[in-house]
């Protein structure tokens, strides 16, 4: 084992995280194009960086892309329930990453473990949920003041960071991945889409087919939960509150009601929207028997958990990761504890999608590297950043596609229609 700083679970277990990060490695080759670029050009050269992530066997690779790239890193888990702990033993044992993550940790851990990552004095950060970022201004303002800047994998942690910014108190700059065309498009439609539905069918082997699936939420996650699941053959009813989002839905063709009406139609209940309190004992009370609730945002704070065992008493384990409530005569099936259901429950997100997103995130983190101060604040990821990652995945498909013509550049950036014929 590695003489590296690290907590994690079994180091036994690093034969079998190798082969699970070789396993996804082939299914990311824009990464591999860049981590081989990164070790000749070395960016990131004598920098450390720290990484508060999901710590699974994609997540490993762009470990490995940074470490190649000449940074040091240390990498903590951003959920307590999705770290893979082979994963973990193999970043420490062979590829000099500073691990301190194991899978289900208490929550006096998992801060302990941000706090090892900030102990490491890192110049960058990147984050999914802001944890590392938030805490570092916590406790050490003019440190965070410091940072060249930090990454931000999600819609939560990008909403906190805004909050932060408006008050005055973000001192750093941190550019916004999730934000990326590729990450919106493509991570969280697709990856989450699949995901999530992943986790709950493994955690109760149920037959979406002919039920009803209600999705609280229309972002681009909820728009991947809903068009997967309606391809499942489900009935989907969609629950929002921006009149944007509802009238896209409905143009999508499924069902807009709000939440309270929907409560006694689902079968399933999946909360992606980033806010707090989505689904409540007022809601609770009117589900059917044997409804399933899911939470597919980043926190566990979008079903009121404390809510539920407040009505439902003491749960039965129906199922691993399955509790069941007792309402009077109604059960309530909660997956996860409500976390994150595509990590807490299955594997996250396919590797090939993690490939554009793990892609962006090194890239940015080299711009970071370059010496080009950035404003404190959040910060948009470069539109030429964006576009290779797209031009890299369509290259790895074997796609190819037109290039602007020297007249219709012209025309594109003129205002007389007559300019191409000049």
């Amino acid at each position: 084992m590695s003489s590296l700083e690290h907590d994690i679970a079994d180091p036994s277990l690093s034969s079998v995280g190798e082969a699970r990060i070789e396993w996804a490695d082939g299914q990311m080759p824009v990464l591999q194009s860049i981590r081989e670029r990164f070790a000749k050009d070395q960016p990131l050269k004598g920098l450390r960086l720290g990484a508060c992530l999901h710590v699974t066997a994609e997540t490993a690779n762009l470990m490995r892309t940074l470490v190649a790239g000449g940074a040091d890193v240390a990498l903590c888990a951003a959920n307590p329930y999705s770290t893979q702990d082979n994963v973990a033993a193999a970043l420490v044992a062979n590829h000099s990453v500073a691990v301190f993550a194991h899978h289900g940790e208490s929550v006096d851990d998992y801060a302990q473990h941000l706090g090892r990552v900030l102990d490491t004095g890192p110049a960058i950060t990147l984050d999914d949920g802001a944890d590392l970022v938030t805490v570092l201004h916590s406790r050490d303002p003019d440190a965070a003041a410091r940072l060249l800047g930090g990454t931000e994998e999600t819609t939560t942690g990008i909403v906190s960071l805004r909050a932060m910014d408006a008050a005055g108190a973000l001192r750093c700059p941190v550019i916004a991945v999730n934000e990326a065309g590729t990450e919106r498009a493509f991570n969280d439609r697709y990856g989450t889409g699949q995901s999530a539905l992943d986790g709950i069918l493994r955690a109760t082997n149920i037959l979406l087919a002919g039920r009803v699936l209600v999705v609280l939420g229309y972002g681009w996650t909820g728009k991947g939960i809903a068009l997967r699941a309606a391809g499942a053959g489900a009935t989907v009813i969609v629950c929002e509150v921006d009149p944007m989002r509802a009238l896209e839905a409905r143009m999508d063709g499924f069902e807009v009601l709000p939440a309270l009406a929907a409560a006694g139609r689902g079968d399933v209940f999946i909360t992606v929207t980033g806010s707090v309190g989505v689904l409540s004992k007022e809601h609770f009370e009117l589900m059917k028997d044997g409804a399933v609730l899911a939470n597919a945002g980043h926190f566990d704070v979008e079903i009121d958990i404390a809510a539920l065992r407040s009505a439902g008493g003491t749960p039965l384990e129906a199922r691993p990761l399955v509790e069941q409530y007792s309402l009077g005569a109604n059960k309530l099936n909660l997956i996860a504890g409500g976390r994150v259901v595509n990590l807490a429950a299955a594997e996250g997100h396919p590797a090939s999608v993690m490939d554009m997103s793990f892609a962006t995130q090194a890239l940015t983190a080299a711009r970071l590297a370059s010496g080009a101060r950035l404003a404190p604040g959040v910060q948009p990821v470069p539109t030429e950043i964006d576009e290779e990652v797209a031009g890299l995945k369509l290259a790895s498909m074997g796609v190819e596609i037109d290039s602007l013509t020297d007249d219709q550049r012209v025309y594109r950036h003129s205002w007389r229609p007559d300019a191409s014929a000049q």
